[in-house]
């Protein structure tokens, strides 16, 4: 026999660095303690759109807040650009809380975590794994794994998601021997991709004037399929998710299935979910009207829950 040292290269786990904002109250003075909010943006966004725009209201009402960019997106670090695996996307949450400690001017007993759309979901996910988050809200959530297996309308069977399982592996296998990276929409790339009107929004959203941003291309990379389509944000909650929950949805948001799964799956005593009339999934990113209602349930929210 003959054997051979090697070296192989872990394309899904690189050193990386976090692009974020922080945003301080008004009359902020760092020898006091603050309570803090970690806000995670939708898949395909950045902290720029609705997350910083969430962000900033919050900061306005006393709490220390930071909006950020997922590892690999928008302006933090990592290879290849645009992975979305999930695990990644809720170990920055943690990460981000990491840095919330180090601060003396941040209430490390009273830290929460909030996100919009898939950010709503790996904040979930991470409130499961992480109790130094005390508190959870959630506006038009997704649970990105169940999104992709089962539908926007939760009308696919688990099984019947086989293939894109199968395609993101072929993905990983065509990027192994290959410098072009392959990609799938995280939202429509044109208008006429759009099934219906909510999510001809979501591309209004990301592909126009109303709120396109240069570092957010609203793709993913096909890889990602390979941890998305068996991935559960809401795995164990059942045992785990004991923290306060808020879970915000727009009456008309084909996706309110998502935030009414972890209700019904939560340990938690302390749930519930607040409707918000006429709104639907895209209505709540940056809709002024709708965004100050959310604003309105998840201040006080967070107030008590983290007093």
């Amino acid at each position: 026999m003959s054997q051979e040292k090697i070296s192989i290269k872990n394309t899904n786990a690189q050193e990386i660095t976090l692009s974020a904002i922080i945003n301080f109250p008004e009359g902020f003075d760092q020898n006091k303690k603050y309570p803090a909010v970690v806000v995670s943006h939708p898949g395909g966004g950045v902290k720029e759109q609705a997350a910083g725009l969430y962000a900033g209201k919050l900061a306005n009402h006393g709490f220390i807040t930071i909006a950020y960019d997922a590892s690999y997106q928008g302006e933090s670090t990592g290879e290849p650009r645009q992975l979305e695996n999930p695990y990644i996307r809720t170990e920055d949450v943690s990460a981000v809380i990491d840095y919330l400690t180090t601060l003396s001017y941040v209430d490390t007993d009273k830290i929460g975590a909030m996100g919009i759309c898939a950010g709503a979901g790996y904040t979930a996910n991470a409130a499961i794994n992480d109790h130094r988050i005390q508190a959870v809200g959630m506006v038009s959530a997704v649970n990105i794994g169940s999104m992709f297996r089962n539908g926007w309308e939760n009308n696919v069977k688990d099984a019947d998601a086989l293939p894109y399982l199968v395609a993101g592996s072929n993905a990983r296998t065509a990027d192994a021997g290959s410098t072009e990276i392959q990609t799938i929409p995280l939202a429509p790339m044109r208008e006429e991709d759009a099934p219906n009107e909510e999510l001809r929004e979501a591309w209004e959203y990301y592909h126009t004037d109303r709120c396109q941003y240069p570092t957010a291309p609203g793709f993913a990379t096909a890889r990602s399929l390979s941890q998305i389509i068996s991935y559960d944000a809401y795995n164990k909650a059942e045992a785990f998710f004991t923290q306060p929950l808020l879970a915000i949805v727009g009456s008309i948001a084909g996706s309110a299935w998502m935030s009414d799964d972890l209700i019904a799956r939560a340990a938690s005593a302390d749930k519930r979910k607040y409707i918000i009339e006429g709104a639907n999934h895209m209505s709540l990113y940056d809709r002024e009207n709708y965004v100050n209602e959310a604003i309105d349930q998840l201040v006080p929210f967070f107030q008590e829950k983290l007093a």
